[in-house]
This record gives C-alpha cells, sequence and structure tokens, in this order.
C-alpha cells in the first residue's frame, strides 16, 4: 500500500462524521486498498496521460502551434472553455499575445502592460492567480470577454521556460484558463494539476528552443557554404544568386514571404537597394533608390530620429525594429502601406546592419503572418545572415572591378607603347601632338583605374555629364584596346552623336556601361570579321545610345540576358549599373546584326 494512501486514510478518521461511524481496522484497511486501487489509480493514469500528451508535442511544430495543443490539452482536462498564453517582451516591458484555444487573436488585445493586469502580477509573482469573477476584477480590464466568449471566471497560471546560456533572459509568461462558471471555487488540485501541466510544457518549449539552435547552426553552415561554392564559380559571387539560394532554405525556420538588403548613402540621405527576394518586377527592383525622409521606419532605425510612436503597432529595440501591423503603424508611410496591402505583408522586420558602429545596410522581412515576436535564435540567424551578404556584396563589387579593369589596362598598356616609340623617333610637330594626346590618354585612363580601385569603397558624386562625349571617348579607348588584342577585320564607325544629351549619374558607372557593352560587342564579332558602331540620340525624355556589331542573339538568349542570366561577368554587372542609374537596358536583333540599346533619363537642365 501506497504511504500517501495510508496518511489520507487516517487523516478521514480524524473527520467528524468519520469518528461516528462503527468501523474497524479491517474497514479502513479494505478502504486503503479500494482508494488505491480504483480511485487514485485511475486518476493518476489520466493525470498522466495527459500531461504526457502535452510532452509528446512535436518540437518542430511552430510555437504557436506547439501553445495551442498545449492549451487544448489543459482545457480539455480541466473542463474550461478557453484558454491564452502571453509572453513577457522586456524589450518593451508589455505582455504580448501569444497564441490561445480555440483561436481567436482577432477579438484579443494584443498587447496588455506588465503593471497593473492580472498576466503581469503572475508573471512578476510566479505564483498562480484565479479570479472567481472576472466582472469584479479591476486588474482584468477587457470586460468584452465576458460578453464575446461567455466567460466569468479564470485561473492564471505561471509560464517559465529557463535561459541556456548566462547572457540570455528567461522566457516567462502566463497561462490563463477561463471558465464559465460566475463565481467559480478552485480546488487546490485543479491548481496543482495546471501548474503541473504548464512546467511540462516549459519542457516541450526548452526541446524547441535546443532543435531551434540546431537548425540556426545548420543554416548557417549553409549560409557559408552556398557563398563559398559561389566564390570558387567562373563567374564569380553574385549576391543575386546567394539570395536565390539562401532565402527558400530559410522557409522551414522563418515563415518569410520576402526580404531585402539596403545599402545606406554615406549622408543617410538615401538607400539603395542592393538585393531581394523574390526579384520579380515591381516587388524587388534591384538599383532602386529610396528618400530616407519619405520613410519613418528608415530614420528610426537609422537613429535619424526619436521613436515617440504607439507600441501596439511596433516594437522597437537596439537590434531591431518589428512594425506588427503596417497598416495601423505611423512608422510606415502610405506609399509602403499601399504595397503591403497589395503584397498582403502583415509585419514588417528591420534589422541594422553596422561596421565600427556605422550602419552602413540593413535588411527587411516581410511576412504574411502579423508577427508579435521573433525569437532570439531567429534574429541572431538574421543578423548573421545580413552579415554574409554584406560579404558577398563587398567580394561582388571586388570581383565587378577586376572584371572593368581589363579594357583600360589593356589601352593603357597600348598607349604607352606607343608613347615609347616616338619618344624614341626624332620629333616633329606631328608626333608632339601625338604624344600630348596619348599622355592625356595614360593620365585619363591611369586616373581612371585608380578611381576603380577606390570604388571598393566608394562610388563618387552623382554628377550631369554629357551622355555623347562619354560613349565617344569610351569608343576611342575600345579601339586602341581592338588593336591591343591584334583583332583584324572590324570596322568601326560613328553613325551620330548627338550633342547636348545630359544625364544625372555616376561618370565611372556610365563609363563601365559602356566599357562592358563594347567589349562584349567586340568579342561577338565572327572571326572572318565585321562591324562595332555607335549612336546616340533623344527619345521621349531619355538619352539613348546604340551599340551595334555584326552577329546574332537568339531571342530566348536575349530574354535570359536581359534577365540578368548572363554567364559572363560583364552583362550581368551592365544590367545592374544601369537599374542604378533608373535606366533600362534593352537587345534588339535582326539580321545578322545584335544592338544594345541603353536608355537612361535626360537631365534637361545640367
Amino acid at each position: 500500500m501506497l504511504r500517501n494512501v495510508a496518511s489520507i486514510v487516517k487523516a478521514i478518521q480524524q473527520e467528524s462524521w468519520a469518528k461516528s461511524l462503527q468501523a474497524d481496522e479491517t474497514f479502513w484497511s479494505l478502504l486503503s486498498e479500494w482508494l488505491e486501487e480504483h480511485i487514485f489509480s485511475a486518476f493518476l493514469d489520466q493525470v498522466v496521460r495527459q500531461v504526457d500528451e502535452i510532452v509528446d508535442i512535436d518540437p518542430d511544430l511552430s510555437e504557436r502551434r506547439i501553445l495551442e495543443l498545449a492549451l487544448q490539452c489543459m482545457v480539455d482536462f480541466l473542463k474550461a472553455e478557453s484558454a491564452s498564453v502571453r509572453i513577457y517582451d522586456p524589450l518593451t516591458e508589455q505582455m504580448l499575445s501569444y497564441g490561445s484555444f480555440p483561436p481567436v487573436d482577432a477579438s484579443r488585445e494584443t498587447v496588455v502592460p506588465l503593471e497593473g493586469s492580472i498576466a503581469g502580477e503572475v508573471t512578476k509573482s510566479r505564483k498562480p492567480c484565479v479570479v472567481p469573477n472576472i466582472l469584479d476584477e479591476l486588474r482584468y480590464q477587457d470586460k468584452d470577454v465576458i460578453y464575446s466568449r461567455g466567460v466569468h471566471s479564470l485561473l492564471a497560471i505561471p509560464l517559465e521556460i529557463p535561459r541556456f546560456f548566462p547572457h540570455e533572459r528567461d522566457t516567462v509568461g502566463v497561462i490563463q484558463i477561463y471558465f464559465s462558471q460566475e463565481n467559480r471555487s478552485f480546488s487546490k488540485l485543479e491548481i496543482q494539476i495546471a501548474d503541473l501541466m504548464a512546467k511540462r510544457l516549459s519542457f516541450v518549449m526548452a526541446r524547441k528552443k535546443i532543435l531551434s539552435m540546431l537548425k540556426v547552426n545548420e543554416k548557417k553552415e549553409a549560409i557559408v557554404q552556398h557563398i563559398f561554392k559561389r566564390l570558387g564559380s567562373k563567374g564569380g559571387i553574385k549576391t543575386k544568386e546567394v539570395f536565390n539560394k539562401i532565402i527558400p532554405e530559410l522557409a522551414d525556420m522563418v515563415d518569410v514571404q520576402s526580404c531585402a538588403l539596403f545599402s545606406v548613402t554615406h549622408d543617410y540621405d538615401r538607400v539603395v537597394l542592393q538585393a531581394g527576394y523574390p526579384e520579380t518586377k515591381g516587388y524587388h527592383s534591384i538599383g532602386r533608390e529610396f528618400p530616407v525622409e519619405k520613410e519613418p521606419a528608415f530614420e528610426v532605425i537609422l537613429n535619424l530620429r526619436d521613436y515617440k510612436g504607439n507600441s501596439k503597432y511596433e516594437i522597437v529595440t537596439s537590434s531591431y525594429i518589428l512594425v506588427v501591423d503596417p497598416q495601423k503603424s505611423d512608422l510606415i508611410s502610405h506609399s509602403l502601406k499601399e504595397f503591403a496591402r497589395l503584397h498582403n505583408i502583415n509585419s514588417i522586420l528591420y534589422i541594422p546592419l553596422s561596421v565600427e558602429g556605422e550602419i552602413t545596410h540593413f535588411m527587411t522581412f516581410d511576412a504574411l503572418d502579423q508577427r508579435l515576436r521573433y525569437r532570439d535564435d531567429e534574429i541572431n540567424l538574421f543578423l548573421f545572415l545580413g552579415r554574409e551578404l554584406m560579404k558577398a556584396r563587398k567580394m561582388e563589387r571586388l570581383d565587378d572591378i577586376l572584371h572593368d579593369f581589363k579594357n583600360p589596362t589593356i589601352a593603357t598598356a597600348g598607349f604607352a607603347r606607343r608613347l615609347k616609340a616616338l619618344l624614341e623617333k626624332e620629333q616633329t610637330d606631328k608626333s608632339k601632338a601625338q604624344i600630348r594626346k596619348y599622355v592625356d590618354i595614360v593620365l585619363e585612363e591611369t586616373s581612371r583605374l585608380q578611381e576603380l580601385a577606390l570604388s571598393i569603397y566608394e562610388v563618387g558624386k552623382e554628377q550631369v555629364v554629357d551622355f555623347s562625349n562619354v560613349l565617344r571617348r569610351r569608343f576611342e579607348i575600345n579601339r586602341e584596346a581592338i588593336k591591343e588584342q591584334l583583332k583584324q577585320n572590324v570596322t568601326l564607325r560613328e553613325e551620330g552623336l548627338e550633342a547636348a544629351l545630359h544625364v544625372r549619374c555616376y561618370p565611372m558607372h556610365l563609363e563601365r556601361v559602356f566599357d562592358n557593352l563594347l567589349n562584349n560587342a567586340t568579342k561577338a564579332i565572327p572571326l572572318k570579321g565585321g562591324f562595332l558602331s555607335i549612336k546616340s540620340y533623344e527619345s521621349d525624355g531619355w538619352a539613348c545610345a546604340e551599340i551595334s556589331n555584326t552577329g546574332e542573339i537568339a531571342y530566348e538568349d536575349r530574354v535570359r540576358l536581359l534577365e540578368g542570366e548572363a554567364q559572363g561577368r560583364g552583362l550581368y554587372i551592365t544590367n545592374r549599373i544601369v537599374r542604378l542609374l533608373k535606366g533600362n537596358l534593352n537587345i534588339d536583333g535582326g539580321k545578322n546584326k545584335t544592338t544594345f540599346i541603353v536608355r537612361l533619363p535626360l537631365e534637361k537642365t545640367p
């Protein structure tokens, strides 16, 4: 016989009603055996099965789903009406709604304060609290729960998930179990069973956390591997390809609809979209610029303004900003609200990325769900992803620069050799003029090489430049590169360069566009020979340049090239730069002829 059963029987014998019974020791012994066999055994079996049902919840499920299943077990066992969970957020010092059974999140308050609320007091004291009548309880302010869900009493049980590392906080919260009875009395046994179930739920959440940490490490390894593989590929690393490989792999951990990487200009005046997933027209237009002053969320994430919004709709921390409801948040501009509505974006996460304390980039993550919080491991994974993407972006720029060194170095070497040959001969007026010309070109191209090297960190400043002059100059440099490569039977033609076509751009960017297109066109000319021509003109507010060459490109290949799927690096670089300059690039094909057309917005008042 269990010792506890014997003690219970002895306690029964001390009751006044039991003392009046005419019962001997045999009766009390038989009663003990019967209670143990038929009452306690069956009751414990029921409790164990219910607790096991919570412990056996699949930790691979989402946190919200785990909580819903556990709450369902508690509601069924205690014959309650519903239950809900609130988790304490130390960053906002509020209790966040984090799931319920049955799911009724739409009718529940998103947050309640820590101070002056039942949820907050249970979380602070780590002790259960009973509310026999919600209507009479001043600490429970949302009285609509009585009428909307037909509940009148409440049992609140603390929920605690211990920390794993010294620098972490314990995750604490409260489980609130609702009953329909008014002025309900709660037995000590009910409170103990509810507390036991809450502790077993903590065990499941801890298992979930361990598995999440394992997955985070696996995802970090996958991110590094993707970047490493791209580094070893022939075409070099491309941030777009890294994005397209990595983000789908995160889908089983984080339900993210889309994400983007922005760079920040040195004056914090604008941000530039560097990469995005998915890269579809109208969703992530790579190279698009956004004024910081037009988006309050940008100003807050870059520490350009203090946050004074309504914390019901956003969570602002030093590590991230989570906009819980874009349609109601003051941090979201009208245009971005419309964008979120069209794409069914219901929460937006902003994560700043800094180098030596200066924010140089930030990432955004759009979710279909109205996320009320992100776990620490999720934020940690996003930060790791952002830092690796910054590395990939820098390596991509280095690859681009190394690729674009080719033309000016070939041309400079050629002009230097000619210059040396002229200096070794007797000087004439004609040769002196030629020497001055070659010296100017060598000086110009070596300066450009210097600018290319420095552009790994900066790209200079936007200027208004003569579109046709830049095209003519790069055509002349390409002419020398053709000579140095000993390419035969190439006819060069200028078919009309319209004067006074002014565009606003980074001059080095425009030079790189023309260099890459001229270089590709030259290489595409068949061995037997052909032509290479240039042309510029104005059309409907655009400054247009045409670079044509002998040779054909199939329609399917033209589409692939324009979508950034080129195998070579030159057209990939060109595509990105043209979009950065707010222009567009097209390819026309004809019989034994291909024409690349660059269009940039015309600057009317240079």
